[in-house]
């Protein structure tokens, strides 16, 4: 479903102001810039660091010379944030592939940029590529065999293999790890006022789907005396099924469940995590989300403006101006397109996806809490004018990701 503000203006009101952001310059880290206020720069970044088999990424990482991840860790070492999710990171049991990111690219200064080290991590499996044992898409019968696109649409999130697009946390602060709640097996059917498409899902596959298309996470980080909750996820596209709009739903449910989890007890009361904890974060706990939402407020095929349940939550400090950049102008003016009918600015833009359709999107997301005061922040997009231009591409090539990296500093005490 594609919605769109009367308010067209918006596509070019604040695209004076891209230019005053982080494009290609290296960002000096928030914890260093203004260390005395603890500033702290969290980041969200689909770093498109899955790989199409099982095993190939933890392969690809145990060499310090491919080029993506090398591209990869030059952006983050350019940006330089304090706490940052990961997107798209194919999840390895016992932490491997992430180790090998740490010690063989984020460790090693790339291209002139300044190494970069997080002592602390977070990972954990996810729903994508693991098997229901359930035909969700009422086709072919349930396909347990991984390395399909047939396995994928019956797995609890689309994958073709255990792991796949899968999600890690990097923080230069200590993770509370005892107190990090998981909700990967929350079942849809459990959220009150659910919006599963009707005669869809066979009664089978409604008692035992996932609402979690990958996993949402809260972690906890210890920053100083106090603690602040990174919630992380990264939910479905709304696209890739049909007039039911089964993805759409789902990730207008999956943004939903920190709606519910931020929006107090009475609201949160229902949600139960991976150890049988129940309930939202307590009132007045501040709190960081981030991630590949998957979800414009204006342009794309979102289901009931879904990311609007956040940017207009009541426990969120929104900044006076969203993360922007001089990038993400020149590509839409460059790659026309549906760019050229969006609504949304595109100095807010932070993907970059086929320009037939939907067109680029601001679909990736940092939003702090009430009770953090939000400061600077940006997208990493350079202009084709930029030295560092060679690490986003026009479009056509994607030397590293079809995202952007997002940064929002806040000040937390």
């Amino acid at each position: 479903m594609n919605h769109r503000s009367p308010d067209l203006s918006r596509r070019t009101a604040l695209t004076a102001l891209a230019g005053a952001v982080l494009a290609g310059a290296t960002a000096a880290p928030a914890s260093a810039v203004a260390s005395r206020h603890r500033t702290v720069r969290f980041a969200t970044f689909n770093a498109s660091l899955n790989r199409g088999t099982e095993g190939a990424l933890v392969t690809d990482l145990s060499t310090p010379d491919n080029s993506q991840a090398r591209n990869v860790a030059e952006t983050i070492q350019r940006v330089a944030p304090d706490v940052l999710l990961i997107n798209e990171f194919d999840y390895v049991a016992g932490g491997r592939a992430v180790r090998l990111f740490l010690d063989n690219y984020l460790a090693v200064g790339q291209r002139g940029a300044r190494a970069i080290r997080f002592p602390y991590h977070f990972t954990g499996p996810v729903n994508t590529g693991v098997a229901s044992g359930v035909d969700l898409d009422g086709k072919n019968g349930a396909v347990t065999t991984p390395g399909s696109d047939a396995y994928g649409q019956d797995a609890y999130g689309y994958g073709w293999f255990p792991g796949q697009y899968g999600m890690v946390v990097l923080s230069r602060f200590p993770i509370d790890r005892r107190a990090v709640r998981t909700f990967q097996h929350f079942l849809w059917k459990d959220m009150p006022g659910n919006v599963i498409p009707e005669g869809y899902y066979s009664d089978e596959a409604r008692a035992i789907l996932r609402l979690s298309s990958k996993s949402h996470w809260d972690v906890p980080l210890r920053i100083g005396r106090e603690t602040v909750h990174f919630l992380v996820s990264h939910p479905t596209p709304p696209t890739f099924d049909g007039t039911e709009d089964r993805n759409g739903r789902r990730n207008h449910d999956e943004i939903r469940l920190w709606a519910d989890y931020i929006g107090g007890r009475r609201r949160g009361a229902y949600l139960y995590d991976d150890k049988g904890g129940r309930g939202g974060l307590e009132p007045g706990a501040r709190f960081v989300i981030a991630g590949d939402l998957n979800a414009d407020p204006y342009d794309g095929d979102s289901y009931d403006h879904a990311v609007r349940q956040l940017l207009d939550h009541p426990a969120i400090r929104l900044p006076k101006t969203p993360p922007s950049s001089a990038g993400g102008v020149e590509a839409a003016r460059l790659q026309g397109g549906a760019n050229a009918s969006h609504v949304g600015n595109p100095a807010y833009d932070t993907s970059d996806f086929n320009d037939t359709a939907p067109g680029n999107l601001r679909v990736d997301h940092v939003l702090p809490s009430r009770g953090l005061i939000p400061r600077a922040n940006g997208v990493f997009w350079p202009t084709s004018g930029d030295p560092l231009y060679r690490l986003v591409g026009n479009g056509t090539t994607v030397p590293t990701s079809d995202h952007r990296m997002v940064w929002q500093d806040v000040q937390v005490s």
